[in-house]
């Protein structure tokens, strides 16, 4: 954060705010300091009667420091040379005879909870990643890997505490929790062994609530102190790149928390909620939704976005509940709850609007960006351009694969047959969207077990599944995303209390199954084809659909004249003779097998070559037999000669 604040009559910010048009409204808002030594605030307050700054200098009372006015549209400025960097303050927001403190909406820096004020704050961090992002602008991010860490930068891992006489929960959270500068030291190293392309974040936005995750927000604009200051975590996200590392980082613009010193009633009404309380009431979540036809609020949530590209240098937002935000009757279920718009439609126009103005942003700012949508809904056109009628993100998460993977894996393997179709469906509609095939904390919290705890059999048949899934994952169109924990076999679901059970890796098959990942991910990295045309429909062909008696798929998947084979096995019995249609004759050799007893599998591999049959067999003229392991994930490829052709010759 480079700029000082200019005194100035603010015409053009006023008129930019007004219309939902400043995308840079944090360097307008907020608390700023001056070249003369004040310290200019500017807040939003449209029916307040009057605003004072509440600090330690007036014991938070707001005595003697009052704001005037700045136009007839609700802002107000105040200026004061007695505040200085980091120094609290809050809002004194006055409404009919009563008044209440307000944290700064626009505030970069946060007290630590359950304290609330927020701090003025102003760094001179340099960043030195001007490599990566110019490699990130040359790139083409739907021809390109990316394979996902998510993770909860609170719980991925902790320090040990041991005295803990007298201090409080949160006090004994915070000592466990490691800094950013201290994650930095420890998770880099990690992503990297680990070959993972992107981290992903849950929020690191400032919350007041720790159970909340971060997805219940009151500083948009802010990185929450649990961890550090602002400049640690671009000091993190500087590391990451340094590393070649890109970074993503959950939004969450549906909605806000309750708490009384943030956003809700701000001016002692609906100033950033909808007024209207049938659509502002999020009962599921006890939270608020934005008025997001509003435009000062456009111009709020829009910022806020773009403040993290540009301030922090993030390279990708994940959007939190977009079905939430587009449907009027998201938790409206019986006909007497239902809200309707004067055509009779459903659709939250506001959201919809405020997702094509955002995604617009974003893009006109840096089309290298990732815009990912979390969505449940089957709305069309989510990754398709705004100007082609869509709603502008370039990636929306596929959950209706990861629903259809886990629903069938944990069925007994005999029955299997019966849910055939579960496997096949999610590569019907796979060309609708820029799907990312996500296995995110979200199926492994609150009672849903961990994806080890999932997987149908005995234990090494759930690590067995769990290295099919992964197989899955990686070979079929899409990017990817895994939670943390799950690249090392918990058996307990996600605890948000507690870190990651690294105590695991004292046993082989937890160490076995974080080598597969690993390897799994530079596999990946390292062979174009299960990338390069994730959405292009010549990037995937079936060759084994509908082989429901023995639980067998296989496909390809190509870049170009390059391909691979991959062959997928969800029943524990071994197939010898196993008839395999390949693309061309030639001779073919097996490069990956998740049954490798290097990971914990029962070694069953196909040594040496095998050549191709010229016998028609399902949809192709040639086939090769193999032996296919149990339980497994196999990929083959064609031997070529030196000139890049495919040999044929015995």
């Amino acid at each position: 954060m480079d700029f000082l604040s200019k005194k100035d009559n603010f015409d053009l910010d006023k008129y930019l705010f007004h219309q939902g048009n400043h995308f840079k409204a944090y360097e307008f808002l907020g608390a700023h300091p001056e070249a003369d030594g004040n310290i200019r605030f500017i807040t939003w307050a449209p029916k307040a009667d009057h605003v004072q700054l509440a600090c330690n200098h007036n014991d938070f009372t707001g005595r003697d420091m009052d704001f005037e006015p700045l136009g007839e549209n609700g802002l107000w400025i105040y200026r004061t040379a007695q505040l200085s960097k980091g120094d609290t303050y809050k809002y004194r927001i006055h409404f009919d005879g009563v008044s209440h403190l307000k944290a700064d909406p626009y505030g970069f820096y946060h007290e630590k909870r359950p304290n609330t004020a927020s701090i003025v704050y102003l760094d001179d961090f340099k960043f030195t990643d001007d490599a990566w992002l110019e490699k990130r602008r040359k790139s083409n991010v739907y021809q390109s890997p990316i394979s996902i860490y998510e993770m909860h930068l609170g719980t991925w891992m902790k320090h040990p505490v041991s005295d803990t006489g007298g201090l409080t929960d949160d006090e004994l959270t915070d000592l466990a929790h490691y800094s950013y500068r201290e994650a930095a030291k420890a998770l880099i190293p990690y992503l990297t062994e680990m070959n993972y392309t992107h981290v992903e974040f849950l929020p690191l936005t400032e919350y007041p609530f720790d159970l909340s995750w971060g997805y219940q927000v009151t500083g948009y604009f802010s990185a929450t102190s649990r961890y550090g200051n602002p400049e640690g975590l671009k000091f993190l996200i500087n590391e990451l790149h340094k590393a070649e590392i890109g970074v993503i980082m959950d939004y969450v613009p549906a909605h806000f928390c309750r708490d009384d010193h943030g956003l809700r009633l701000f001016d002692g009404t609906p100033a950033y909620e909808h007024p209207d309380e049938r659509i502002a009431d999020k009962r599921q979540w006890g939270t608020l939704t934005f008025d997001f036809g509003r435009p000062e609020i456009q111009s709020f949530l829009v910022s806020a976005a773009m403040y993290w590209f540009r301030e922090f240098h993030v390279d990708g937002l994940r959007i939190d509940a977009v079905h939430s935000m587009i449907d009027l009757n998201f938790e409206n279920h019986e006909p007497h709850e239902k809200i309707y718009n004067s055509d009779g439609s459903e659709t939250n126009e506001g959201g919809v609007e405020f997702l094509k103005k955002l995604n617009t942003a974003v893009f006109d700012y840096d089309q290298s960006l990732l815009m990912m949508a979390e969505d449940s809904s089957d709305t069309p056109m989510v990754t398709s351009p705004v100007d082609k009628g869509g709603l502008g993100f370039n990636f929306k998460w596929d959950l209706g694969w990861m629903h259809d993977r886990l629903s069938y894996m944990d069925k007994d393997f005999s029955h299997r047959d019966y849910f055939h179709n579960r496997m096949t469906f999610s590569l019907a509609y796979k060309y609708n969207e820029n799907y990312v095939l996500p296995l995110s904390h979200d199926e492994v919290v609150h009672g849903k077990k961990s994806i080890v705890g999932k997987m149908y059999g005995d234990q090494w048949q759930q690590f067995a599944q769990a290295r099919l899934l992964y197989g899955s994952q990686m070979s079929e169109p899409g990017k990817q995303l895994l939670f943390m924990g799950q690249e090392i076999g918990m058996y307990h679901e996600w605890k948000d209390r507690e870190q990651v059970d690294w105590h695991l890796l004292d046993y082989p098959d937890h160490q076995n199954l974080k080598k597969y990942v690993r390897d799994l991910n530079r596999f990946y990295r390292t062979h174009e084809e299960f990338y390069r045309a994730d959405y292009e429909p010549e990037g995937f062909r079936w060759l084994v659909v509908d082989d429901a008696e023995h639980s067998i798929f296989s496909y390809t998947r190509n870049a170009g004249k390059k391909f691979k084979i991959c062959i997928l096995n969800y029943r524990p019995d071994v197939y010898h003779d196993f008839k395999i249609p390949v693309p061309y004759p030639g001779t073919y050799r097996e490069i990956f097998n998740s049954d490798s007893t290097e990971y914990s599998g029962s070694g069953v591999v196909n040594d040496g070559r095998h050549f191709s049959f010229a016998e028609r067999h399902i949809r192709e003229d040639q086939h090769i037999k193999v032996t296919v392991a149990p339980l497994a994930f196999h990929v083959f490829e064609i031997e070529t000669n030196s000139d890049g052709g495919m040999k044929n010759d015995v």
